[in-house]
């Protein structure tokens, strides 16, 4: 597989994606292509100590998106950036994912005009992966769309499913909507909307879940809008920081809980790795006509590792073939209930 990786994405710069280049093209059998500013690419292999590494090309885009920057307008102002070029490494076929830690409407902006979106796809949708006592729990959509209607979320539903079918092998997975209780009476306007059309759109729906359920594993996919999936996926990552950082304190008030700690070492350091995205490498962008993954802003080598392989997994699953056969049912079925006027919500936004 030929993955590319935008060298200069994330607070972070060049180091960190580099890095974990470096370490993908030595662990996992696929070429990684650096798309950024060719000579600061070389130097900082340099630094590295990997002038001519195997499995590692470059290609140049001088341009570079800024974190803060308008994510409209720093695409349609920068053609040439490592974003722009490295999605269209994808449309091309030169590459088969796509990979970046930068700003990530800026992710989505570049992905929807180079890649396009899966036909019958209304909203791509940012799906993050999450540790659960069960395992993983696919939360979407994760900060891409603030406001959404009701057959976006029945599409995350579908597009969810088919994910953890694709990367985890799950048969039937279940799903989820995340609300403020579990009877269906309860729930703001979206979120009673919603119901009945998650229930046509063919998915193995449990109904609606509390944001406690989804570190227990409740359900394999947890779908929202932006807006609250990504209240709950900050909460997710600080909850798990605090509560490493208080049992470090509480370990450090007696010698005796010393003692216990450097006995549960291996324990403690299993957990940490278990609770750390680096694991997923990054959240996916479904429903864009192509694999794309979006890194964390602080990226570590660790997670750009992961993103390689992961994104290598889903492009070789066949998963966006999947979403396109279900999405022309989904649209169907979405028409045919109550309330949804056949056409007028199910037609291709703008960017």
């Amino acid at each position: 597989m030929r993955i590319a990786l935008d060298a200069h994405g994330g607070d972070l710069g060049l180091k960190p994606n580099i890095e974990g280049a470096l370490l993908a093209a030595k662990k996992l059998a696929h070429e990684v292509i650096l798309v950024g500013r060719d000579p600061e690419i070389r130097e900082e292999l340099r630094r590295q100590g990997a002038e001519d590494p195997a499995r590692i090309t470059i290609v140049h885009a001088p341009q570079t998106v800024e974190m803060g920057g308008d994510p409209v307008a720093e695409c349609r102002t920068k053609p040439n950036s490592s974003l722009m070029v490295g999605a269209g490494l994808v449309r091309e076929g030169k590459a088969d994912a796509f990979i970046s830690a930068g700003n990530s409407g800026a992710i989505m902006v570049a992905s929807l005009l180079k890649l396009k979106r899966i036909p019958g796809v209304i909203r791509p949708a940012i799906a993050a992966p999450l540790p659960t006592l069960k395992g993983t729990t696919l939360l979407l959509d994760a900060g891409a769309n603030m406001d959404c209607k009701p057959w976006h979320l029945a599409q995350f539903a579908v597009m969810g499913s088919i994910y953890m079918h694709s990367l985890f092998k799950l048969e039937n997975p279940s799903v989820g909507l995340l609300s403020i209780g579990e009877e269906e009476t309860k729930g703001n306007t979206l979120v009673q909307e919603t119901l009945p059309l998650i229930r046509n759109v063919g998915v193995n729906f449990h109904g609606p879940v509390e944001g406690r359920d989804i570190p227990e594993g409740l359900t394999d996919v947890v779908v929202a809008d932006g807006f609250d999936g990504n209240v709950a996926l900050k909460l997710y990552e600080g909850a798990a920081k605090v509560v490493f950082t208080m049992l470090k304190h509480q370990i450090k008030r007696k010698f005796t809980y010393k003692i216990g700690a450097m006995l549960m070492r291996k324990v403690f350091t299993e957990m940490k790795t278990r609770m750390s995205v680096d694991i997923y490498g990054g959240a996916p962008l479904l429903g864009v006509n192509g694999v794309v993954l979006v890194c964390h802003g602080r990226v570590t080598a660790n997670a750009i590792y992961n993103a390689v392989r992961v994104s290598a997994d889903l492009a070789g699953s066949g998963m966006i073939g999947h979403i396109k056969k279900r999405m022309e049912q989904v649209k169907d079925r979405i028409s045919a209930t109550e309330g949804v006027k056949v056409g007028s919500p199910l037609r291709e936004e703008q960017v």
